[in-house]
């Protein structure tokens, strides 16, 4: 036997088409109840139930009780990361969905990635946080600076103060559309609620689009420095 991590266990139970369209429900960070991942996966009821007991085994998932209902969601950042980059590799690598409508070209626009801000704006931000100075890409990580405390303080966000026992204050996460890094950790999920708090933009309703208002984005480009996003 190998030594090392057990990757084809956890390849496994991605692989599976109905436990993929589960955890990909699952990526704008809210719980579902069992029938709701059902009804995404396409199956029956006690075959959803069986999926789950195999990815809460496995600690892709966790399940609360509450109620009559009990209700499952990813098991943490680093689950959404990893199916993140998967999605980026089906991308890349031509094993991708025939577009369903005009959500699509919104989903590379602008769309929640478990609790930060992913595609094209996504990016654009990390890009422009990167050329002034507040954030330094090194070896696959991030780096907040000093020039981006000062930055972030003027939008609203104490980075200084997010908590940073579960997760990394900031860190590179590769975007399955554009495949560049955008902004995840404390600190993405801060500016994308500091964002929705602000106005600028709303999440649709049963969809991981973000959409901004034309003002929003207006301000969130002139809050930031983001220059050259295209209508």
């Amino acid at each position: 036997m190998k030594d090392g991590p057990d990757i084809a266990r956890i390849a496994a139970l991605i692989g599976d088409p109905a436990r993929a369209n589960m955890l990909s429900a699952l990526m704008d960070g809210k719980a579902l109840t069992a029938t709701e991942l059902a009804a995404e996966a396409g199956v029956t009821a006690a075959t959803a139930s069986g999926h789950l007991g195999k990815l809460c085994d496995g600690q892709l998932l966790e399940a609360t009780k509450q109620g009559r209902h009990r209700y499952y969601r990813l098991a943490g950042v680093e689950v959404a990361g990893t199916l993140e980059a998967l999605m980026g590799l089906a991308q890349h690598t031509g094993a991708t969905r025939v577009r369903t409508g005009p959500r699509d070209p919104e989903m590379r626009r602008a769309r929640i990635c478990y609790d930060h801000l992913a595609g094209e704006m996504g990016v654009a931000l990390m890009d422009s946080l990167c050329a002034q100075g507040a954030v330094r890409l090194q070896d696959e990580r991030a780096e907040l600076t000093d020039a981006g405390l000062d930055l972030f303080r003027s939008f609203g966000v104490d980075a200084e103060a997010l908590p940073r026992k579960r997760r990394p204050l900031c860190r590179p996460c590769l975007d399955w559309s554009v495949r560049r890094p955008h902004l995840a950790g404390a600190l993405g999920a801060a500016i994308l609620t500091r964002v929705q708090d602000l106005g600028w933009a709303e999440r649709l309703p049963d969809s991981r689009v973000i959409r901004f208002s034309k003002p929003g984005e207006a301000a969130f480009c002139e809050a930031f420095g983001v220059a050259g996003l295209s209508d």
